[in-house]
């Protein structure tokens, strides 16, 4: 049974694609802090066919036979209804929402000149529009709350990739949509904050359906009784911080997770720069660019480039 006094005791936390992986690893986390937990997942395969309630109705046992209080959720968070039933679906059954985890996605890799527009748009749905419907939907609601006069210290944690940060080859639809989900997170954030609502983004590294094929090498646990670094539950616990009351003041930031380390990622900053006051020709700018890269730093380089 969680404690009353576990970090997210009385809150609501929703959480997508939670019937495997990283969200059954948060599902069971936060409940663990206290919370009372929406599990949604569709129980589709790695590439996002097929479908099945079997996986967020395990893990709803898993959390009650632990004591926790937990509700499945079937609904396809990349439609309107879907979306907005989710967040029906914590005020429904538990009377309020608290905090999103926005964690839902599969994979379809290709080389970008073998890369069908089907397969763009299936990522592109399922990670960015399935971020941007149950964000605006919880969104909306806790505007409404907040113009009642009660503002509510709600949260929202996002999940982008070190794919979406540097590049990886042979997931270029699935970069995009990570990085896309950046940059929704950062708008977010300076949107909502007058209404009582953190939003972050988190880029994990960890052992799932999506990274254990990819990366079999480095994904692989251990023999023994060693330390799991690619464990999936190793990035819950800053998930479960954020998604708390004890993250106050932290918005607008993304973080790293894998194994025991936690970074905080700094982005785009300006770097080098030079200004002529005036419109220069493509020879100037060509010879100033080349004079501003050689004092600028190395990039850090794509996933899986040689």
């Amino acid at each position: 049974m969680p404690s009353p006094t576990a970090l997210c005791a009385g809150r609501v936390v929703a959480v997508t694609g939670a019937g495997r992986g990283l969200g059954r690893a948060h599902a069971l986390a936060f409940a663990a802090e206290g919370a009372k937990v929406v599990v949604n997942d569709l129980g589709v395969g790695l590439d996002g066919s097929g479908a099945g309630s079997g996986p967020a109705h395990e893990v709803v046992e898993e959390i009650r036979a632990a004591g926790g209080e937990a509700v499945a959720h079937g609904g396809d968070i990349a439609t309107a209804d879907g979306a907005a039933s989710l967040v029906a679906a914590a005020l429904d059954s538990f009377g309020r929402l608290d905090t999103l985890v926005n964690n839902a996605g599969f994979l379809r890799d290709r080389m970008l000149v073998n890369l069908d527009e089907d397969d763009w748009d299936a990522v592109m749905r399922v990670h960015l529009k399935g971020h941007f419907l149950p964000l605006k939907h919880a969104a909306a609601h806790w505007r409404t709350e907040a113009k009642a006069g009660r503002v509510p210290e709600a949260r929202v944690i996002n999940t982008s990739s070190g794919a979406g940060l540097l590049g990886s080859v042979g997931q270029g639809n699935y970069a995009a949509a990570k990085a896309g989900i950046v940059g929704l997170t950062l708008v977010a954030a300076a949107e909502m904050g007058r209404y009582g609502v953190q939003v972050n983004a988190v880029a994990p590294a960890a052992r799932t359906r999506m990274t254990e094929e990819t990366f079999a090498g480095t994904m692989a646990a251990p023999g023994g009784s060693g330390f799991d670094a690619m464990a999936p539950e190793n990035v819950s616990p800053l998930v479960v911080w954020l998604g708390s009351t004890a993250s106050a003041g932290v918005s607008g930031r993304v973080f790293e997770a894998e194994a025991g380390r936690i970074t905080v990622m700094e982005g785009w900053r300006p770097g080098p720069t030079a200004d002529k006051g005036a419109r220069w020709t493509p020879a100037e700018a060509g010879e100033t660019a080349t004079k501003l890269l050689a004092a600028a730093g190395t990039p850090e380089p794509v996933y899986g480039a040689r």
